[in-house]
C-alpha cells in the first residue's frame, strides 16, 4: 500500500471545509455511556400460585425403577503380556447369544474409555495396556458379570 497517497489523501481532507469530523469518532472524554436502569422482571406466571394448582393422581406415587440392564452373561478378563513386556488384556467367553455386532460395539467403547488399541480375534477382544480396573468397570455398567482368569 503507497503510504505517500494516503498522506495526501488525509491532507486534502484536512483542507476541506466540507469534510466533516463524526463526532462520536473525535471524543475526548473517555467516559462510560450511562447504562439504563433494566425493566422490572415481568413473570408471567406470577398470578399463579402454587396452592390453587390440582395436584394430579401421580404426585404421591413412588418414583419409577430405572430399568435393570440385561445380564449379558459372564466373561473372563485377564492380563498377559504379549511381545516381550507390553502388557495385553483380554476378554473373552463371550455368550452366543451376543452378536459380532455387539462385541464391536463393546469394543469400540472399551477402547474409547481406556484410550488405547484393540482388536477382536475369534470373539476373544484383545486391549494394550493395563488399565484393568477401567475396562472391568465399564463391563459391569454394560451389563456383563466379570470373572477373574
Amino acid at each position: 500500500m503507497n503510504f505517500e497517497l494516503l498522506r495526501l489523501a488525509a491532507e486534502a481532507r484536512a483542507k476541506d471545509s466540507n469534510y466533516k469530523v463524526n463526532p462520536r469518532m473525535a471524543r475526548t472524554d473517555k467516559r462510560p455511556a450511562p447504562i439504563e436502569t433494566p425493566r422490572e422482571f415481568q413473570n408471567p406466571f406470577a398470578a399463579l400460585l402454587a396452592d390453587s394448582l390440582a395436584l394430579d393422581d401421580f404426585g404421591d406415587s413412588p418414583a419409577p425403577e430405572k430399568p435393570r440392564r440385561p445380564d449379558l452373561g459372564r466373561v473372563i478378563l485377564r492380563r498377559e503380556t504379549q511381545h516381550g513386556a507390553r502388557p495385553v488384556i483380554i476378554i473373552d467367553d463371550f455368550a452366543a447369544s451376543i452378536s459380532n455386532r455387539s462385541l464391536q460395539d463393546l469394543a469400540r467403547k472399551l477402547r474409547r474409555a481406556c484410550g488405547c488399541v484393540g482388536t477382536i480375534r475369534q470373539r476373544t477382544l484383545q486391549l494394550c495396556g493395563n488399565q484393568v480396573e477401567k475396562v472391568r468397570a465399564l463391563l459391569e455398567r454394560e451389563g456383563f458379570c466379570v470373572a477373574d482368569g
